[in-house]
């Protein structure tokens, strides 16, 4: 029987995931140690989507994602859908420039100005609504085409890439569609657009979903290849992963419009 110390050492351990978690943690506490108030519940949803990302990755839930594909759509529905969202509604903006060494918030000032301007003139193209929700969705299809995902759970490098892939793209995605514009900026999106865009991204999530749940082969045969890690049929599998695929993701989409509609009725509150 697994012990709990066993369950939280990483099956595969990367560097760079438990640097960047260390790091979002520890500079987000010290931009509230030095006197950003973010809230109990943006503290506690940022917290939380870190600490997600993390177990789903460095704990040994990870060698079920490896070894079983219902656990490996319920990695990457919190790598993309759940973690980041969470992250993003917390809005840690302010937070984790607080927390930032003053050295580090100098660095714009000086030689590398072009390259923040690079960085920003990329990071505008990527918030376009429809090249964000184009690459929210076309990742998931382009990590799930059966040849593709073959290769992806083979290479231990190429797996790693596709879980860093997922998670940037969610947190890209999400931050546009939370964006509050606080401090006087106008955020890119309005409401209604913010929740056209969350309506055009559910159909192709929910055919995806579908089409894995009730196709009568089985499209991934590297779980075949190198084994599951429950002696489970592997037609039930992918059916649990197509659900997996299908409903908790779409129903993500209709939790962000309600959540974008409560910020459109608090503004207007205030204004009031």
């Amino acid at each position: 029987m697994t012990t709990l110390v066993e369950w939280l050492r990483p099956w595969e351990p990367s560097a760079p995931v438990f640097i960047a978690c260390a790091l979002a943690v520890v500079i987000y506490a010290a931009g509230m140690m030095r006197g950003a108030r973010p809230g109990f519940w943006p503290a506690l949803s940022y917290f939380a989507g870190v600490g997600l990302i993390y177990a789903v990755t460095q704990t040994h839930y990870d060698y079920y994602s490896q070894f079983l594909f219902a656990a490996h759509r319920l990695q990457h529905l919190i790598l993309h859908h759940l973690g980041p969202f969470l992250i993003a509604l917390s809005m840690p903006t302010a937070v984790l420039a607080a927390g930032l060494p003053a050295a580090v918030r100098r660095l714009p000032d000086g030689g590398l100005r072009p390259f923040f301007r690079a960085l920003r003139v990329v990071y505008r193209i990527l918030q376009q609504p429809f090249i964000a929700g184009f690459l929210f969705v076309g990742l998931i299809y382009f990590w799930l085409t059966p040849e593709i995902h073959f290769d992806a759970m083979l290479s231990i490098d190429l797996y790693w890439f596709m879980n860093w892939t997922m998670v940037v793209d969610g947190l890209l995605f999400w931050w546009l569609i939370f964006e509050r514009g606080d401090r006087g900026i106008t955020p890119r999106l309005s409401p209604g657009r913010r929740i056209l865009v969350l309506a055009l991204i559910m159909p192709p999530q929910i055919a995806l979903g579908a089409y894995i749940t009730f196709s009568g082969q089985n499209l991934f045969e590297i779980y075949d290849v190198c084994g599951r890690a429950f002696p489970i049929d592997p037609m039930l599998d992918q059916q649990i992963g197509g659900l997996i695929t299908w409903i908790p993701a779409a129903m993500m989409s209709v939790a962000a419009a309600i959540i974008v509609l409560a910020f459109r009725l608090e503004r207007d509150d205030e204004k009031a």
